[in-house]
């Protein structure tokens, strides 16, 4: 994903990047201006650890083979690498040199540079990224041309270690920038060992679906933690997927020229360029050859329709959906639910935006969306759903700004019906209610603690009270706050700070009180949590929500491996959950995977649905 470039950091900043000491939220700094420039070979460029040991200074007569050029997005420039290698494999042979526009060298060029060297920060300092170290401000003296390129180094699965990558230097903040790399020993100390240099994989699994940037991601380790649709489960903090590489073209109109590929499909052939660094991913391999995608045809899951004494509740984040969405994205969404979830009796929806989507007017309703979602099911030979939620107050609820995104209940009226208790709207919390035995909710619809700080800035929980065949359910529809502002898995930070988990956390309590103070009055009330938790099924916040048995998640009723509901960078794994009381047993559980593996989604999520007897 291209974004704007900015300068590369000084020596002084490299320098407090190795310590781990850097955390300004931008990476310009003026380089520093040594004395005279400095001789050198690549490799000593490179050096032994992810800073270069020359940042900030001049070099002279660089020299080596161009084996790579990105004339398109916002990193103009060409890797070149070194035919003269040195012994040593933790120190990289290539390097990237950063132009700012179009490169006048061809790949085959022989070429000696002159130039600053920097460490950039894909994302910028407060990103907590790893740096790229490469030539800026360069003089580009092309002394020969039709140079054949330096042999690929081949990324097989006994190439690349099992471990992910080691733990950071505790007197550096945890830093992995200053050790020195053991590429015999972690994956991304193997990676880092190859930063610019070209390489190249084999037939390979597509593990991460072609995306609007044309990036897709692959696995060099047909093996590690596969699903049964071809993914890579992601199923713990300390299991990361080490075989994972995204790929990035570079043949001309690159934008366009990356194949569509599916989760499961086949990257067969060669597929070689340079490795480059980005903040969307990380480790990327920049391809001048590109694999042919063999398309192993996964298709689109349809699960069981209810029985007549089952309840059928649901989850979908219809992923910002709104008026202003092209009528394909709604009929999509319906055929997901009439076709795909076999037209559920709730469905709880995460996302609904206002009548006039991200246009930020102070709108706050969303009845126009909600209509035409209903009238596409309909459409789509679906039931005729009644709607249930509560405006959102403007802007307060986090997500797209002016968006007002909201969770509301769909339901069949001709099979479930909905108690409706007046008076919830945006400010007041919905309460607990009614004789022991007999739960009740004091409104319904209701937000629950919406004046509790967790809720700032995010959306607040909706309990609904239904009734199916006499029997009483409430059902919590939920979307917690976002990963946003986590640093990524290749983070210099290791472990890996999960900044926003302590919100989450706190919404996670929030809830499992509320549905504590629902089983004080009736331990077997029939209680469903149900979202985009935006967590996974290890995680605390999960933890959180089962605090003391009041909920469990769905999800461990599923064999392992078809735990998730979403896929990022190559990762497969759980961000929605139906969460169920201890009074639900013998449910029938699915997550129904028509979205998160495709190029062509309608959603980036996939849809959950729980069968029960209340």
């Amino acid at each position: 994903m291209p974004v704007p470039r900015t300068a590369a950091v000084s020596a002084v900043v490299a320098a407090a990047l190795a310590a781990g000491l850097v955390c300004a939220a931008s990476s310009q700094a003026a380089p520093a201006a040594p004395a005279a420039p400095v001789q050198a070979k690549i490799h000593d460029i490179q050096g032994t650890t992810r800073i270069s040991p020359l940042a900030g200074q001049q070099v002279t007569g660089v020299t080596g083979v161009v084996t790579g050029v990105r004339a398109y997005g916002s990193s103009k420039g060409f890797w070149f690498q070194d035919t003269a290698p040195d012994k040593n494999p933790a120190t990289s042979e290539g390097v990237f040199v950063f132009t700012g526009s179009n490169p006048t060298v061809a790949v085959g060029d022989a070429v000696s540079v002159s130039a600053t060297v920097s460490e950039y920060v894909p994302g910028g300092l407060s990103s907590g990224n790893q740096s790229v170290t490469e030539l800026s401000k360069p003089t580009v003296t092309v002394v020969s041309s039709g140079n054949a390129v330096p042999a690929p180094v081949v990324i097989t699965s006994r190439s690349v270690p099992d471990r992910y990558t080691p733990n950071g230097d505790p007197a550096a903040g945890n830093s992995v920038n200053a050790l020195a790399l053991r590429p015999k020993k972690y994956a991304t100390d193997y990676y880092e060992s190859l930063e610019g240099m070209n390489v190249r994989i084999g037939t390979s699994r597509v593990v991460g679906a072609t995306d609007p940037y044309s990036e897709l991601w692959v696995t060099v380790k047909p093996q590690e933690n596969r699903t049964a649709r071809g993914g890579s489960l992601y199923a713990s903090y300390n299991d990361q997927n080490t075989g994972r590489l995204q790929i990035q073209s570079l043949i001309p109109t690159a934008q366009q020229a990356l194949p569509t590929a599916n989760v499961g499909d086949t990257l067969t052939g060669t597929t070689e360029g340079p490795l480059d660094f980005n903040q969307f991913g990380g480790y990327t391999i920049t391809a001048r050859t590109l694999g042919t995608v063999k398309d192993n045809g996964l298709k689109r899951e349809v699960t069981r329709k209810q029985r007549t004494g089952e309840l059928a509740v649901a989850t979908y984040n219809v992923e910002n959906l709104d008026p202003t969405d092209p009528q394909s994205k709604f009929d999509a969404l319906a055929q997901g639910v009439v076709t795909h979830l076999a037209s559920p009796d709730i469905v709880a929806l995460e996302e609904i935006q206002d009548n006039n989507g991200a246009k930020n007017d102070g709108t706050v309703d969303a009845s126009a969306t909600v209509k035409k979602f209903t009238d596409a099911i309909v459409a789509a030979g679906g039931p005729a759903y009644q709607w249930r939620s509560i405006d959102p107050e403007n802007n307060k609820d986090g997500g797209e700004p002016g968006g007002n995104i909201r969770q509301g209940f769909l339901f069949n009226p001709a099979r479930v019906s909905f108690t409706d208790r007046p008076g919830g709207d945006y400010k007041t919390a919905v309460a607990v209610t009614g004789t022991k035995g007999h739960p009740a909710l004091t409104l319904s619809p209701g937000r629950i603690d919406p004046s509790n700080a967790a809720w700032d800035d995010s959306r607040k929980p909706l309990a609904g009270e239904f009734v199916f065949k006499g029997k009483t359910v409430f059902v919590i529809a939920n979307h917690f706050a976002s990963k946003g502002g986590d640093e990524g898995l290749v983070s210099q930070h290791q472990p890996v700070p999960r900044s926003s988990e302590t919100k989450r956390l706190q919404q996670a309590q929030a809830v499992n009180a509320f549905v504590k103070q629902l089983l004080a009055v009736d331990k077997h009330a029939d209680v469903l949590a149900v979202g985009d938790i935006n967590d996974f099924d290890f995680s605390g916040t999960t933890k959180a929500l089962e605090d003391g048995g009041a909920l469990r998640s769905a999800y461990r009723t599923l064999p392992k491996k078809e735990r998730y509901s979403y896929v990022y960078q190559g990762n497969t794994q759980v961000l929605d959950q139906v969460l169920t009381s201890p009074a639900i047993r013998g449910f029938d559980y699915d997550s129904v995977h028509i979205n998160a593996e495709f190029a062509n989604q309608t959603s980036d999520h996939d849809p959950q649905i729980i069968r029960l007897h209340p």
